[in-house]
């Protein structure tokens, strides 16, 4: 075509020009190839195909939605049952704690009752003692010798008063101690209640933890059987994207090639011309000033992670201070964050054990360390503020996922449909838009 090769030849001329203005100043850059430019015949040829091409792409399209929906319900099942498996660890931590208490008071109550015992054993042998050597010496309550060697009738009466003193005070010690020995072994006893209690409180939450933990390796296992089906998904999904971007470049026809090479002849000569301007600014720069100066400020450095605070904006600067830290499962406390742990399943495959950084429930720990302190858990989190609606959610409230079966994960709103969360094991702190899908009808608000 005429316009065509007149293009070309201005494109040469132009193309020699710079090459000539830009001299040994020049980089060398090479200029890249024209994009194809079709005839007319060629664009009508191809309209034909490129209408039969777009039922094909509504199709694809269609299936990598589906398998991307059961790819996410798979994710969310995934992550519920982690949460499940850390609140029965958190369980079980607490009631072993609860019966390690239980047998220190159990152990000290009869050590008390044991003590009491002792103490009574040794009054009846001193009690025995003294009646003994009453008996003996005449001087018994009641003994005929204790007063028939009374002097007089007030000694008798004195002699019989002190008597009666000596046994009564023995006698109310030996109450006193049986009252002791008595509440010492209701002590003892209540002690052993509690233990027997807590000792049923760790086995419930032993016998919990092993469920969960056979729920989480069901999902781990479900997981793995559709590995092989993920893998043919991503394999599909990359495939509808070539043949979506074929189908959309038949749709648009070769007269979409022809407008793409007008353009290219467009952006060309402004970046020639860019280039000319620069290189005269160069030249310029360097006859008028050539000690070289450098004003680069050094390049971004790391900031300390803002210091814990009450605040709504202390709260999201802390959290967005970790925006990039890897996902760790069990990972991040109050100070920041810290080495996951193993979860037997999905966590491990992506050894979040070796990681330093946050789950989704330890970023919020962090971020509202300076407010109140959170359980490792999003399930208890969700219940540990006011809970307000969606419709009234604002900055600084935290957002929760879940269903029927609990809570499965939590981020922190930013406001303008924006939130910061650790998603999960493979990924990073990040700052997204809110997914409505699976979210909670309740924010749950720490602040105001």
């Amino acid at each position: 075509m005429v316009r065509g090769a007149g293009a070309r030849r201005g494109l040469a001329i132009a193309t020699v020009t710079l090459a000539a203005l830009l001299g040994a100043t020049s980089t060398g850059l090479a200029v890249p190839p024209p994009p194809p430019n079709p005839s007319d015949s060629s664009i009508d040829s191809a309209k034909g195909d490129a209408n039969a091409k777009a039922g094909e792409v509504g199709r694809l399209t269609n299936q990598l939605a589906q398998a991307e929906q059961k790819l996410s319900a798979l994710q969310d099942d995934v992550e519920l049952k982690q949460e499940q498996a850390m609140k029965a660890l958190v369980d079980l931590q607490t009631a072993q704690d609860e019966a390690t208490q239980a047998q220190n008071d159990a152990k000290s109550a009869r050590q008390e009752a044991d003590a009491a015992v002792g103490a009574i054993e040794k009054a009846r042998a001193d009690a025995k003692k003294f009646a003994a050597a009453s008996f003996e010496q005449g001087s018994t309550i009641g003994s005929i010798s204790a007063y028939l060697t009374s002097d007089s009738p007030k000694d008798l009466l004195a002699r019989a008063q002190l008597l009666n003193a000596i046994g009564g005070s023995r006698l109310n010690a030996m109450d006193r101690l049986q009252q002791a020995q008595t509440e010492k072994a209701n002590k003892d006893s209540a002690a052993r209640k509690a233990l027997e209690l807590a000792q049923q409180k760790q086995d419930a939450a032993t016998r919990a933890k092993g469920t969960a933990d056979a729920a989480q390796s069901a999902a781990v296992s479900a997981q793995q059987a559709q590995a092989a089906q993920n893998t043919q998904l991503e394999a599909n999904k990359n495939s509808v994207e070539q043949q979506l971007y074929a189908a959309q470049a038949k749709v648009n026809g070769l007269q979409g090639q022809r407008q793409r090479y007008q353009d290219w002849l467009a952006q060309k000569q402004r970046e020639d011309e860019e280039r000319a301007r620069q290189a005269a600014l160069r030249a310029a720069a360097a006859n008028n000033d050539d000690d070289g100066g450098d004003d680069n400020g050094g390049g971004s450095r790391g900031r300390p992670s803002p210091a814990a605070g009450s605040s709504i904006e202390a709260v999201i600067a802390r959290a967005l201070s970790k925006v990039g830290m890897p996902y760790a499962w069990g990972g991040g406390n109050g100070s920041g964050p810290t080495r996951g742990i193993r979860d037997g399943g999905v966590a491990d495959r992506y050894g979040d054990y070796r990681k330093i950084g946050f789950d989704c429930s330890g970023l919020m720990i962090y971020a509202f360390a300076g407010v109140q302190g959170l359980p490792h858990f999003s399930g208890y989190q969700y219940t540990s503020g006011r809970r307000v609606p969606l419709s009234q959610m604002r900055r600084g409230d935290m957002l929760f996922w879940g269903g029927s079966g609990g809570i499965h994960h939590v981020a922190l709103y930013l406001g303008n449909g924006q939130m910061v969360e650790a998603p999960q094991s493979g990924s990073y702190v990040r700052v997204t838009s809110v997914r409505y899908g699976g979210i909670m009808p309740y924010a749950t608000r720490l602040i105001g």
